[in-house]
């Protein structure tokens, strides 16, 4: 059975910082313990998106700077919680492609999806239970791709209302996808994926597993395909080549539209 890699140093911590100041605020959701990131819309919404952060966690700046893009152009409320128990990789080794001074086996292993998916799942629940959002999508990259499926899998929409835990997912270039993770997304989930076109972690293979599986699925979905850029670069890109900024807004675009559709149709 195929699955997306496990991350890699020198894919999924290669990184650019962009510029820009976070609007959002650090607080915490009731009932779950997570600390998180909360970016308001400019005007009322009954929309949320839960954002899953990469390997550089929920407070690397190009994250925080996403999650207010959503939150303004989707006018949806966004969530960016820490799933990594307070551990933050060191930005500036990854910055200056240091990558032998991280541990990026160790944080794989202390991040593993049986240790994370359960709260995970838990802030979902808890986002849901808030009763404050008639729509709630999720987004993730790299590490959090994997996430966004486990979230609109079939398994956990409530037998009682026949909803979805989460009403629509976008995943970027994500890492330890699972054939089974496919497979088990819920027809009531519509699923973007953003895939550059060169990913050892999301492979050839891989991708096109997931376009096959969901069009058998009859699963509502899009895939974007980036062409000249590789693994990492939707949140993680150089803001000042070419190709990669082009990368950053059509990626970043996609999941405005996106949510914009199916969270606010």
């Amino acid at each position: 059975m195929m699955a997306s890699g496990t991350p890699k140093a020198d894919c999924c911590l290669k990184a650019s910082l962009w510029e820009g100041t976070p609007a959002g605020a650090e607080t915490t959701l009731p009932g779950v313990p997570n600390p998180t990131y909360v970016s308001q819309p400019p005007s009322p919404s009954r929309v949320a998106i839960l954002m899953i952060h990469d390997m550089l966690g929920w407070t690397f700046l190009n994250n925080r700077l996403l999650a207010d893009a959503y939150a303004r152009e989707a006018n949806a409320t966004v969530y960016l919680p820490d799933f990594f128990g307070g551990e933050v990789v060191p930005l500036e080794p990854a910055l200056a492609g240091r990558f032998e001074e991280l541990d990026l086996p160790g944080l794989t292993t202390r991040n593993a999806r049986s240790v994370r998916e359960p709260e995970i799942l838990a802030y979902a629940r808890a986002l849901r239970a808030s009763g404050q959002y008639d729509k709630i999508g999720a987004i993730g990259f790299c590490y959090g791709g994997w996430a966004v499926f486990r979230l609109g899998a079939e398994e956990f929409v409530d037998p009682a209302t026949g909803k979805p835990l989460v009403d629509a997912i976008s995943a970027g270039h994500p890492s330890m996808l699972t054939e089974k993770d496919v497979e088990e997304l819920s027809v009531l989930v519509p699923a973007q994926l953003v895939a550059p076109q060169f990913d050892f972690v999301y492979s050839p293979e891989m991708k096109q597993f997931t376009f096959t599986a969901l069009q058998k699925k009859n699963v509502p979905f899009e895939y974007q395909h980036l062409p000249g850029v590789e693994h990492g670069c939707l949140v993680r890109g150089d803001a000042n080549k070419k190709g990669e900024r082009a990368a950053m807004v059509r990626g970043k675009n996609a999941a405005v539209a996106w949510f914009k559709q199916w969270l606010h149709e």
